[in-house]
């Protein structure tokens, strides 16, 4: 399919830069997958669409402050560092805020800028709570780079980092961000921006949505490279996914597979607890298909007329960016044309867009 087929055109001003007031409040897009029918309704109405029994999948990744602004040893030079994910145990990001120098998570992948001033050993300098020095320049921009630092690397990025908002957000990060980008519900550190999806739940809709019958479960997937690099390739079939870390536990593996062999709904919050589910998802004799606990890494690349969905049901999410791989998932588990048309709607309707945009519900 060509790339062209997933772009089209929103006016600037629909770019959403500050959340809604209150989370709940973000206006909700419910699509019926079957029809391709819209109906304009607020967050905190989620729970009239939820039935008993239904599994709410949740992606309890936490964001860092990735975004680190530094000077290169030498020259001076003004540095913007980007951390990606840490490189090494399997485990290491849900264990950011404990890891102490020396550990496998002080290798990182990074975005630099500019990234051509940069070449394997050169040290950048942030104040004196860290060092990063480049261990090596890969393919399509990313770095490899070794942090130094004393005590927990989660206490020195809070002492020099920033909330690592998307580029289309064009502000810089406020206080208030440390706090709205980032979902209440976020707990196992390692992300480099949020699961956006998530942000509108409060504690309250989700006592409401228990009260109602509705069974929660978390995983976690750090975001990264993988979720937002922009795909380059004409057809979109050759675009590769940037490998991200993911984590189930047997509570969690438990709840969906009950769900999924009594023919309740699972229903996930982001395309990325869908990767997660998609990604686990392993053959089963006696149920036809199961999720796995444990930890993994996925390259994972959902995308209309490739592999099927086999254990998502129904898909809270937000609005994404044109020719985005995120766009694309919707799109393969919806229908392309049913999702264009509903975008358009949303465009029509003054919905807002993208990370602190409004949400759609596809059931």
């Amino acid at each position: 399919m060509r790339l062209e087929l997933f772009d089209y055109a929103l006016p600037a001003g629909l770019i959403a830069q500050h959340p809604a007031e209150e989370r709940d409040a973000s206006r909700l897009l419910v699509l019926d997958r079957g029809s391709g029918v819209c109906e304009d309704r607020r967050f905190h109405d989620l729970p009239a669409y939820l039935r008993a029994g239904d599994v709410l999948v949740l992606n309890d990744s936490r964001v860092i402050p990735a975004r680190l602004i530094g000077t290169k040893q030498g020259t001076g030079a003004r540095i913007e560092l980007f951390l990606l994910r840490p490189l090494g145990a399997p485990g290491v990001a849900g264990a950011a805020g404990g890891q102490a120098q020396g550990d496998t998570g002080d290798c990182w992948e990074a975005l630099a800028r500019p990234a051509r001033r940069l070449k394997a050993g050169d040290v950048v300098d942030f104040a004196s709570a860290l060092q990063a020095q480049v261990v090596e320049k890969r393919e399509g921009g990313a770095l490899v780079v070794r942090l130094v630092y004393e005590g927990t690397l989660l206490d020195a990025l809070q002492r020099v980092g920033t909330v690592p908002l998307p580029p289309y957000i064009a502000r810089a990060a406020e206080p208030s961000d440390t706090q709205r980008y980032q979902t209440v519900f976020a707990r196992e550190p390692g992300s480099a921006a949020a699961p956006t999806a998530g942000l509108h739940f409060t504690d309250a809709l989700l006592v409401r949505l228990r009260e109602q019958g509705v069974h929660t479960a978390f995983v976690t997937l750090h975001v990264g490279l993988g979720t937002f690099r922009p795909v380059q390739s004409e057809h979109i079939e050759e675009h590769r996914m940037h490998e991200e870390l993911y984590h189930i536990d047997e509570d969690a593996a438990q709840a969906i597979n009950a769900a999924r062999s009594e023919g309740r709904r699972v229903v996930c919050v982001g395309t990325t607890s869908v990767r997660t589910l998609e990604s686990a998802a392993r053959p089963d004799g006696d149920s036809g298909v199961t999720v796995a606990p444990g930890w993994g890494a996925t390259d994972i690349f959902l995308y209309p007329g490739g592999r099927p969905f086999t254990m998502t049901d129904a898909l809270v999410t937000n609005f994404h960016l044109p020719k985005s791989t995120l766009l694309m998932l919707v799109c393969a588990f919806v229908g392309r044309e049913k999702v264009l048309a509903a975008y358009q709607h949303a465009i029509q309707a003054r919905y807002r867009f993208f990370s602190y945009g409004d949400a759609m519900l596809v059931v």
